[in-house]
């Protein structure tokens, strides 16, 4: 375990034994740290989708000239992240969605993340969801989007296993109706045409039984997007 995973982990160790194993069972199964490493210093950054707020507090932790602004829907997974991360002077959590932060700060951020989210959605919202990502961020903006790959690998086939347990068993996780894993040609299409342009895909999945990938981003000046 490094240095960072272990200042993060210490910062939910006051948490019920059942939020604290979530939490750790998240930090050893997702590249959490290979997430928060590629954005950029002194950002500030929309966590969208944050959940227990893991990753917040890591990109907080990380650099503490970072600001973090998380939302969620689920407002029993902000209580705990509130309780938490919220402690750090530079990350602040509120029940929402990526809507509601847009309406209350469009264009606000330098940075957004959305981390093993988009899956959880109905593929029909997956375009206007990337969207409303782009409104959240100023002009040339980074958008990190971590998912699971749609590669027909078994991992693939794991993950989604996996998700059903959380998701329908055990009621951990709240879905929309989704639980897609789209191949990556289309996850970068889909990305191209919510205005963000492709700057790094990462294969993460190495280590892991998931098939990570991780598509690095920057926002496109609708002019810039619409010469491609």
């Amino acid at each position: 375990m490094s240095t960072l995973t272990e200042r993060t982990l210490q910062q939910f160790s006051a948490l019920p034994p059942a939020e604290r194993f979530h939490v750790r069972a998240r930090a050893f199964s997702a590249p959490l740290e290979a997430v928060s490493s590629r954005v950029p210093p002194a950002a500030t950054v929309a966590d969208v989708g944050c959940g227990h707020g893991l990753l917040s507090a890591m990109m907080a932790l990380e650099d503490g000239s970072r600001t973090v602004h998380g939302v969620d829907p689920d407002p029993r997974k902000v209580k705990w992240a509130t309780e938490a991360a919220g402690k750090l002077p530079n990350v602040h959590f509120e029940v929402g969605t990526v809507e509601s932060l847009g309406a209350q700060r469009p264009g606000g951020f330098d940075a957004a993340v959305v981390c093993d989210v988009l899956y959880l959605l109905p593929r029909a919202q997956w375009p206007e969801f990337l969207r409303q990502v782009r409104s959240l961020l100023k002009p040339g903006g980074r958008f990190l989007l971590k998912e699971a790959e749609g590669d027909g690998s078994w991992k693939h086939y794991k993950c989604l296993a996996q998700e059903w347990v959380m998701v329908t068993l055990l009621g951990r996780t709240k879905a929309g109706g989704g639980l897609v894993l789209e191949p990556r040609a289309t996850a970068e299409a889909l990305l191209s045409d919510a205005g963000f342009r492709m700057r790094e895909v990462v294969e993460l999945d190495r280590g892991y039984t998931t098939p990570h990938i991780l598509y690095v981003t920057e926002a496109v000046e609708p002019a810039a997007q619409s010469r491609k």
